[in-house]
Protein backbone atom coordinates (compact mmCIF):
# COMPACT_ATOMS: atom_id res chain seq x y z
CA UNK A 1 0.00 0.00 0.00
CA UNK A 2 1.38 3.61 -1.04
CA UNK A 3 2.50 5.68 2.14
CA UNK A 4 -0.10 8.22 0.77
CA UNK A 5 -3.30 6.00 1.25
CA UNK A 6 -1.46 4.67 4.38
CA UNK A 7 -2.99 8.02 5.55
CA UNK A 8 -5.89 7.67 3.98
CA UNK A 9 -6.83 4.49 5.87
CA UNK A 10 -5.61 5.67 9.28
CA UNK A 11 -7.72 8.97 9.04
CA UNK A 12 -10.83 7.07 7.76
CA UNK A 13 -10.50 4.70 10.58
CA UNK A 14 -9.78 7.75 13.02
CA UNK A 15 -13.11 9.41 11.76
CA UNK A 16 -15.31 5.66 12.60
CA UNK A 17 -14.23 6.29 16.21
CA UNK A 18 -15.05 10.05 16.31
CA UNK A 19 -15.56 12.18 13.82
CA UNK A 20 -14.61 15.16 15.77
CA UNK A 21 -10.53 16.51 16.83
CA UNK A 22 -9.22 19.18 18.56
CA UNK A 23 -6.83 21.86 16.59
CA UNK A 24 -3.93 19.77 18.51
CA UNK A 25 -4.73 16.44 17.10
CA UNK A 26 -5.38 17.99 13.57
CA UNK A 27 -1.45 19.93 13.87
CA UNK A 28 -0.36 16.19 15.27
CA UNK A 29 -2.07 14.10 11.95
CA UNK A 30 -0.46 17.11 9.77
CA UNK A 31 2.92 16.32 11.32
CA UNK A 32 2.80 12.56 11.27
CA UNK A 33 1.86 12.74 7.48
CA UNK A 34 4.83 14.96 6.49
CA UNK A 35 7.54 12.69 9.18
CA UNK A 36 5.69 9.04 8.82
CA UNK A 37 4.02 9.06 5.61
CA UNK A 38 6.16 11.23 3.16
CA UNK A 39 3.23 13.29 1.89
CA UNK A 40 3.66 17.10 1.58
CA UNK A 41 1.74 19.39 4.21
CA UNK A 42 -0.20 20.89 1.56
CA UNK A 43 -1.32 17.23 -0.17
CA UNK A 44 -2.00 15.90 3.77
CA UNK A 45 -3.83 19.15 4.43
CA UNK A 46 -6.59 18.40 1.21
CA UNK A 47 -6.82 14.86 2.60
CA UNK A 48 -8.02 16.31 6.25
CA UNK A 49 -10.31 18.52 4.05
CA UNK A 50 -11.86 15.64 2.16
CA UNK A 51 -12.06 13.46 5.08
CA UNK A 52 -15.00 15.22 6.43
CA UNK A 53 -12.98 15.17 10.05
CA UNK A 54 -14.57 18.40 12.60
CA UNK A 55 -11.57 20.24 14.05
CA UNK A 56 -13.29 20.97 17.57
CA UNK A 57 -14.07 24.52 17.85
CA UNK A 58 -12.12 26.13 14.99
CA UNK A 59 -15.13 26.17 12.17
CA UNK A 60 -15.15 27.17 8.84
CA UNK A 61 -18.40 28.97 8.24
CA UNK A 62 -18.36 28.94 4.75
CA UNK A 63 -17.52 25.14 4.40
CA UNK A 64 -21.10 25.22 6.97
CA UNK A 65 -22.92 27.15 5.09
CA UNK A 66 -21.38 25.16 1.61
CA UNK A 67 -20.25 28.33 0.18
CA UNK A 68 -16.93 29.01 -1.61
CA UNK A 69 -15.30 31.52 -0.45
CA UNK A 70 -14.40 32.93 -3.76
CA UNK A 71 -18.19 33.01 -4.29
CA UNK A 72 -18.11 36.06 -2.17
CA UNK A 73 -15.45 37.91 -2.66
CA UNK A 74 -15.98 41.63 -4.43
CA UNK A 75 -19.65 41.19 -3.98
CA UNK A 76 -21.76 43.74 -2.69
CA UNK A 77 -23.34 43.30 0.55
CA UNK A 78 -26.99 43.02 -0.02
CA UNK A 79 -25.30 40.07 -2.74
CA UNK A 80 -23.89 38.33 0.30
CA UNK A 81 -26.53 38.89 2.76
CA UNK A 82 -29.04 36.80 -0.17
CA UNK A 83 -26.19 34.17 -0.60
CA UNK A 84 -25.92 33.36 3.02
CA UNK A 85 -29.42 33.53 3.43
CA UNK A 86 -30.35 31.32 0.63
CA UNK A 87 -27.39 28.12 1.87
CA UNK A 88 -29.18 28.95 5.12
CA UNK A 89 -32.57 28.47 4.31
CA UNK A 90 -31.30 25.26 2.50
CA UNK A 91 -29.52 23.33 4.50
CA UNK A 92 -31.73 24.22 7.65
CA UNK A 93 -35.05 23.03 6.29
CA UNK A 94 -33.46 20.02 5.17
CA UNK A 95 -32.18 19.66 8.52
CA UNK A 96 -36.10 20.09 9.58
CA UNK A 97 -37.32 17.55 7.60
CA UNK A 98 -34.47 15.06 8.65
CA UNK A 99 -36.42 15.09 11.93
CA UNK A 100 -34.53 13.05 14.51
CA UNK A 101 -31.86 11.03 12.12
CA UNK A 102 -28.38 11.01 13.47
CA UNK A 103 -26.04 12.85 11.21
CA UNK A 104 -22.74 11.05 9.63
CA UNK A 105 -20.35 14.03 11.27
CA UNK A 106 -22.00 12.62 14.49
CA UNK A 107 -24.00 15.78 15.32
CA UNK A 108 -27.56 15.83 16.47
CA UNK A 109 -29.83 17.65 14.30
CA UNK A 110 -30.46 20.34 16.55
CA UNK A 111 -26.32 20.78 16.90
CA UNK A 112 -26.09 21.19 13.48
CA UNK A 113 -29.08 23.88 13.25
CA UNK A 114 -27.58 25.83 15.76
CA UNK A 115 -24.04 25.77 14.21
CA UNK A 116 -25.96 26.89 10.91
CA UNK A 117 -27.60 30.13 12.92
CA UNK A 118 -23.93 30.87 13.53
CA UNK A 119 -22.18 30.76 10.56
CA UNK A 120 -25.20 33.14 9.11
CA UNK A 121 -24.57 35.14 11.68
CA UNK A 122 -21.01 35.45 11.23
CA UNK A 123 -21.06 35.63 7.56
CA UNK A 124 -23.66 38.56 6.85
CA UNK A 125 -21.86 40.53 9.55
CA UNK A 126 -18.85 42.51 7.38
CA UNK A 127 -16.70 42.56 10.59
CA UNK A 128 -17.94 39.55 11.95
CA UNK A 129 -16.65 38.12 8.49
CA UNK A 130 -13.51 39.38 7.89
CA UNK A 131 -12.35 38.25 11.30
CA UNK A 132 -13.74 35.08 10.37
CA UNK A 133 -11.71 35.30 7.45
CA UNK A 134 -8.50 36.40 9.27
CA UNK A 135 -9.06 33.49 12.17
CA UNK A 136 -9.26 31.09 9.18
CA UNK A 137 -5.66 31.71 7.77
CA UNK A 138 -4.00 32.16 11.12
CA UNK A 139 -5.32 28.47 11.80
CA UNK A 140 -3.63 27.38 8.65
CA UNK A 141 -0.83 29.20 8.78
CA UNK A 142 0.16 28.59 12.44
CA UNK A 143 -0.76 24.70 11.91
CA UNK A 144 1.82 24.74 8.78
CA UNK A 145 4.34 26.60 10.94
CA UNK A 146 4.62 24.24 13.49
CA UNK A 147 5.45 21.19 10.82
CA UNK A 148 7.50 23.52 8.41
CA UNK A 149 11.22 22.83 9.87
CA UNK A 150 12.32 25.70 7.18
CA UNK A 151 15.68 27.71 8.32
CA UNK A 152 13.01 30.50 8.12
CA UNK A 153 11.39 29.62 11.65
CA UNK A 154 14.21 27.78 12.66
CA UNK A 155 17.21 29.69 12.23
CA UNK A 156 20.40 27.56 12.55
CA UNK A 157 22.24 30.12 14.82
CA UNK A 158 19.42 30.08 17.00
CA UNK A 159 19.30 26.49 18.08
CA UNK A 160 21.16 27.38 21.39
CA UNK A 161 18.60 30.39 22.09
CA UNK A 162 15.78 30.75 24.20
CA UNK A 163 13.58 32.22 22.53
CA UNK A 164 11.18 34.62 25.47
CA UNK A 165 7.59 33.57 25.24
CA UNK A 166 5.05 35.86 23.21
CA UNK A 167 8.03 36.47 20.95
CA UNK A 168 10.18 35.25 18.05
CA UNK A 169 14.01 35.30 16.48
CA UNK A 170 14.70 37.60 13.97
CA UNK A 171 18.19 36.34 12.26
CA UNK A 172 21.45 38.64 11.98
CA UNK A 173 22.45 39.57 8.53
CA UNK A 174 21.69 42.24 5.65
CA UNK A 175 18.08 43.20 4.08
CA UNK A 176 17.50 46.01 1.61
CA UNK A 177 15.65 48.48 3.60
CA UNK A 178 12.83 51.16 1.78
CA UNK A 179 11.43 50.90 -1.86
CA UNK A 180 11.83 51.75 -5.26
CA UNK A 181 8.03 51.32 -5.92
CA UNK A 182 6.18 53.77 -8.19
CA UNK A 183 3.70 54.38 -5.21
CA UNK A 184 6.94 55.35 -2.91
CA UNK A 185 7.29 58.40 -0.89
CA UNK A 186 10.78 60.35 -0.84
CA UNK A 187 11.19 59.71 2.46
CA UNK A 188 11.07 56.14 1.34
CA UNK A 189 14.23 56.27 -0.80
CA UNK A 190 16.81 55.16 -1.83
CA UNK A 191 16.69 51.48 -1.04
CA UNK A 192 19.37 50.72 0.65
CA UNK A 193 21.55 47.64 2.26
CA UNK A 194 21.56 47.31 6.04
CA UNK A 195 23.09 44.53 8.41
CA UNK A 196 21.50 44.05 12.00
CA UNK A 197 22.14 42.23 14.54
CA UNK A 198 19.97 39.60 16.13
CA UNK A 199 16.96 40.19 17.92
CA UNK A 200 13.72 39.24 19.54
CA UNK A 201 10.43 40.36 18.26
CA UNK A 202 7.00 40.34 20.34
CA UNK A 203 4.39 38.18 18.15
CA UNK A 204 2.13 41.19 18.16
CA UNK A 205 1.33 44.26 19.35
CA UNK A 206 0.59 45.05 23.08
CA UNK A 207 -3.06 44.08 23.49
CA UNK A 208 -5.10 46.14 26.66
CA UNK A 209 -4.94 43.51 28.90
CA UNK A 210 -1.14 42.93 28.73
CA UNK A 211 -1.37 47.00 29.05
CA UNK A 212 -3.76 46.88 31.80
CA UNK A 213 -1.12 45.02 34.20
CA UNK A 214 1.28 47.72 33.81
CA UNK A 215 -0.67 50.25 34.65
CA UNK A 216 -2.22 48.49 37.72
CA UNK A 217 1.75 48.02 38.81
CA UNK A 218 2.55 51.75 37.72
CA UNK A 219 -0.70 53.89 39.00
CA UNK A 220 1.76 57.02 37.39
CA UNK A 221 0.69 55.70 33.80
CA UNK A 222 -3.08 55.78 34.79
CA UNK A 223 -5.23 57.46 32.29
CA UNK A 224 -6.47 61.02 34.38
CA UNK A 225 -9.34 61.14 35.46
CA UNK A 226 -11.23 62.99 38.73
CA UNK A 227 -11.07 60.81 40.68
CA UNK A 228 -7.63 59.49 40.18
CA UNK A 229 -4.95 61.07 42.12
CA UNK A 230 -2.04 59.67 40.36
CA UNK A 231 -2.05 59.45 36.40
CA UNK A 232 -0.05 60.25 33.17
CA UNK A 233 2.06 63.18 33.61
CA UNK A 234 0.08 65.95 31.42
CA UNK A 235 3.24 66.66 29.08
CA UNK A 236 3.95 63.11 28.34
CA UNK A 237 0.48 63.04 26.47
CA UNK A 238 -1.60 65.21 23.96
CA UNK A 239 -5.27 64.68 25.77
CA UNK A 240 -6.31 61.38 23.85
CA UNK A 241 -4.19 59.14 25.98
CA UNK A 242 -6.14 55.75 26.45
CA UNK A 243 -9.41 57.63 25.14
CA UNK A 244 -11.45 54.38 24.53
CA UNK A 245 -11.29 53.00 28.08
CA UNK A 246 -13.64 53.83 30.75
CA UNK A 247 -11.26 55.02 33.61
CA UNK A 248 -8.82 52.82 34.19
CA UNK A 249 -10.39 50.06 32.01
CA UNK A 250 -10.62 48.96 28.52
CA UNK A 251 -13.97 48.07 27.00
CA UNK A 252 -15.40 44.86 27.10
CA UNK A 253 -14.38 42.14 24.55
CA UNK A 254 -11.31 44.30 23.82
CA UNK A 255 -8.83 42.56 25.82
CA UNK A 256 -6.96 40.95 23.07
CA UNK A 257 -7.09 44.30 20.73
CA UNK A 258 -4.12 46.06 20.74
CA UNK A 259 -4.25 48.79 23.05
CA UNK A 260 -4.66 52.24 20.98
CA UNK A 261 -4.28 55.75 21.91
CA UNK A 262 -0.85 55.48 23.57
CA UNK A 263 2.08 58.19 23.27
CA UNK A 264 5.55 57.11 22.48
CA UNK A 265 6.33 58.06 26.02
CA UNK A 266 3.62 55.67 27.75
CA UNK A 267 5.20 53.17 25.38
CA UNK A 268 8.87 53.21 25.92
CA UNK A 269 7.55 53.63 29.66
CA UNK A 270 5.73 49.94 29.47
CA UNK A 271 8.91 48.59 27.28
CA UNK A 272 11.21 49.54 30.31
CA UNK A 273 9.55 47.95 32.80
CA UNK A 274 8.94 44.46 30.84
CA UNK A 275 12.78 44.48 30.13
CA UNK A 276 12.18 45.09 26.91
CA UNK A 277 12.77 48.44 24.42
CA UNK A 278 10.97 49.68 21.18
CA UNK A 279 12.27 48.97 17.77
CA UNK A 280 14.46 50.73 15.80
CA UNK A 281 12.94 51.76 12.30
CA UNK A 282 14.93 49.10 10.51
CA UNK A 283 14.34 46.40 13.05
CA UNK A 284 10.94 47.13 12.63
CA UNK A 285 11.29 46.66 8.69
CA UNK A 286 13.08 43.90 8.96
CA UNK A 287 11.02 42.13 10.79
CA UNK A 288 8.16 43.13 9.05
CA UNK A 289 9.47 41.69 5.96
CA UNK A 290 9.66 37.76 7.14
CA UNK A 291 12.77 37.50 5.10
CA UNK A 292 11.05 38.85 1.33
CA UNK A 293 12.95 41.28 -0.18
CA UNK A 294 11.23 44.29 -2.31
CA UNK A 295 7.41 43.44 -1.53
CA UNK A 296 4.98 45.60 -0.47
CA UNK A 297 3.50 43.99 2.30
CA UNK A 298 4.78 41.35 4.71
CA UNK A 299 3.50 38.58 2.52
CA UNK A 300 4.00 39.81 -0.61
CA UNK A 301 3.13 42.29 -3.53
CA UNK A 302 -0.67 41.93 -3.28
CA UNK A 303 -3.72 42.18 -0.94
CA UNK A 304 -5.22 39.13 -1.19
CA UNK A 305 -8.79 39.35 -0.07
CA UNK A 306 -9.23 35.50 0.60
CA UNK A 307 -5.95 35.68 3.03
CA UNK A 308 -5.41 39.15 4.32
CA UNK A 309 -8.27 41.68 5.01
CA UNK A 310 -8.78 44.60 3.25
CA UNK A 311 -7.67 47.31 6.03
CA UNK A 312 -9.61 50.37 4.47
CA UNK A 313 -12.94 48.70 5.75
CA UNK A 314 -11.87 48.61 8.99
CA UNK A 315 -13.53 50.83 11.37
CA UNK A 316 -11.68 49.64 14.78
CA UNK A 317 -8.65 47.14 15.61
CA UNK A 318 -9.41 43.55 15.06
CA UNK A 319 -7.79 41.13 17.74
CA UNK A 320 -4.02 40.80 17.84
CA UNK A 321 -3.16 37.99 16.03
CA UNK A 322 -5.83 37.91 13.53
CA UNK A 323 -4.67 40.34 10.94
CA UNK A 324 -1.75 37.91 9.38
CA UNK A 325 1.74 35.68 9.90
CA UNK A 326 4.61 36.42 7.73
CA UNK A 327 7.86 34.47 7.27
CA UNK A 328 8.92 34.83 10.80
CA UNK A 329 6.02 34.12 12.87
CA UNK A 330 4.81 37.67 13.23
CA UNK A 331 1.33 39.03 13.30
CA UNK A 332 -0.39 42.02 12.43
CA UNK A 333 2.37 43.99 10.91
CA UNK A 334 0.18 45.84 8.34
CA UNK A 335 -3.58 46.67 8.75
CA UNK A 336 -4.22 47.01 12.60
CA UNK A 337 -2.21 49.60 14.48
CA UNK A 338 0.48 51.78 13.84
CA UNK A 339 3.64 50.83 15.83
CA UNK A 340 6.06 53.13 17.68
CA UNK A 341 9.81 52.88 16.94
CA UNK A 342 12.57 54.61 18.91
CA UNK A 343 14.16 56.25 16.15
CA UNK A 344 13.59 60.24 15.60
CA UNK A 345 11.48 60.72 12.38
CA UNK A 346 13.91 62.22 9.53
CA UNK A 347 12.41 62.37 5.78
CA UNK A 348 16.34 62.45 4.65
CA UNK A 349 17.80 59.60 6.81
CA UNK A 350 17.93 56.61 4.04
CA UNK A 351 20.03 58.68 2.22
CA UNK A 352 23.16 58.86 5.10
CA UNK A 353 22.05 56.13 7.21
CA UNK A 354 24.77 53.69 8.46
CA UNK A 355 25.37 50.28 7.36
CA UNK A 356 25.00 48.84 10.38
CA UNK A 357 22.52 48.63 12.79
CA UNK A 358 21.63 52.44 11.92
CA UNK A 359 19.70 54.79 14.33
CA UNK A 360 18.49 57.85 13.90
CA UNK A 361 18.46 60.49 16.55
CA UNK A 362 21.39 62.67 18.28
CA UNK A 363 21.80 60.38 21.48
CA UNK A 364 22.84 56.87 21.46
CA UNK A 365 19.70 54.03 21.96
CA UNK A 366 21.29 53.69 25.63
CA UNK A 367 20.60 57.17 26.19
CA UNK A 368 17.12 57.17 24.82
CA UNK A 369 16.20 54.15 26.79
CA UNK A 370 17.31 55.78 29.87
CA UNK A 371 16.16 58.96 29.49
CA UNK A 372 13.33 58.55 27.17
CA UNK A 373 11.41 61.46 29.41
CA UNK A 374 13.69 64.01 28.35
CA UNK A 375 12.60 63.32 24.37
CA UNK A 376 10.84 66.35 22.81
CA UNK A 377 11.57 65.49 18.35
CA UNK A 378 9.09 63.60 16.68
CA UNK A 379 9.43 59.68 16.66
CA UNK A 380 8.77 57.19 13.54
CA UNK A 381 5.83 54.97 12.94
CA UNK A 382 5.37 52.03 11.34
CA UNK A 383 2.82 49.48 9.89
CA UNK A 384 -0.83 51.10 7.82
CA UNK A 385 -3.46 50.49 10.82
CA UNK A 386 -6.89 50.07 10.18
CA UNK A 387 -8.91 52.46 7.93
CA UNK A 388 -5.79 53.17 5.54
CA UNK A 389 -5.90 52.56 1.79
CA UNK A 390 -3.47 49.82 0.57
CA UNK A 391 -0.95 52.45 -0.32
CA UNK A 392 -0.84 53.17 3.66
CA UNK A 393 -0.78 49.77 4.33
CA UNK A 394 2.58 48.90 2.85
CA UNK A 395 5.56 47.41 4.57
CA UNK A 396 8.14 50.56 3.98
CA UNK A 397 5.36 53.48 4.17
CA UNK A 398 6.91 55.80 7.02
CA UNK A 399 4.86 57.70 9.52
CA UNK A 400 5.56 60.54 12.25
CA UNK A 401 4.24 62.22 15.16
CA UNK A 402 5.32 63.99 18.27
CA UNK A 403 5.72 61.70 21.32
CA UNK A 404 3.03 63.11 23.64
CA UNK A 405 0.68 61.96 19.59
CA UNK A 406 -2.26 59.00 20.92
CA UNK A 407 -4.46 58.79 18.08
CA UNK A 408 -6.50 55.67 18.12
CA UNK A 409 -4.45 54.25 15.62
CA UNK A 410 -1.22 54.42 17.62
CA UNK A 411 -0.25 51.39 19.42
CA UNK A 412 3.17 49.56 19.53
CA UNK A 413 5.11 46.21 20.23
CA UNK A 414 8.78 45.76 21.86
CA UNK A 415 12.14 44.06 20.67
CA UNK A 416 14.48 42.46 23.17
CA UNK A 417 18.46 42.59 22.47
CA UNK A 418 19.98 39.40 22.42
CA UNK A 419 22.97 39.46 25.49
CA UNK A 420 25.53 37.34 23.84
CA UNK A 421 27.51 35.13 27.26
Amino acid sequence: MLKRDEFIAFINRLKAVSPTITDEQRKGLLRQATQEHEISVAEAVEILKESGLIVGESKNYFEVLNIPIEELQNRSEDVITAHVDASHQRLYTASLRAGGLPRSDGRTQEHWRTLLNQARDTLIDPQKRREHLAMLQRDEQEALLEIDASPTFKPSDANDIDVPAGMMYIPAGEFQMGSNDEEANEDEQPVHTVFLDAFFMDKHPVTNSEFKKFIDANPGWQKPGLLFENHIPTNYHDGGYLSHWENQFYQAGKEEHPVVGISWYAAMAYAQWIGKRLPTEAEWEKAARGGLQGKNYPWGDFIDSNTQSDTDTFDDTIPAGYSGVNGYGLYDLSGNVWEWCLDAYDADFYAHSQHRNPFSDENRIGWIVDYFTRVKSSRVLRGGPWGVDAQGARVSQRFSSSPIGTLPTFGFRCVMDIISN
